[in-house]
C-alpha cells in the first residue's frame, strides 16, 4: 500500500470518528468531518488504483 494511501486511510478513520462524536454531542460541525472523510477516502482510492495500474503495466511490459 502506498504511503499516501495509508495516511489518507488513517485520516478517513479519524474523520469518521470525529463526525460521529460531533453528531452525538449535537454539534453540526460534524458535517465538515463527513466532507473531510469523503475527500480522504477519494485520495486513498486514487493512490491505491494508481499503484495497481502501475503494477499491471509493469507486469505487461515484462
Amino acid at each position: 500500500m502506498p504511503r499516501t494511501a495509508l495516511y489518507a486511510s488513517i485520516v478517513f478513520v479519524l474523520a469518521v470518528a470525529a463526525a460521529v462524536v460531533s453528531f452525538v454531542q449535537g454539534n453540526w460541525l460534524g458535517v465538515v468531518w463527513v466532507l473531510m472523510a469523503g475527500v480522504s477516502s477519494n485520495i486513498a482510492w486514487f493512490y491505491l488504483r494508481r499503484e495497481r495500474l502501475a503494477k499491471a503495466e509493469a507486469a505487461a511490459e515484462g
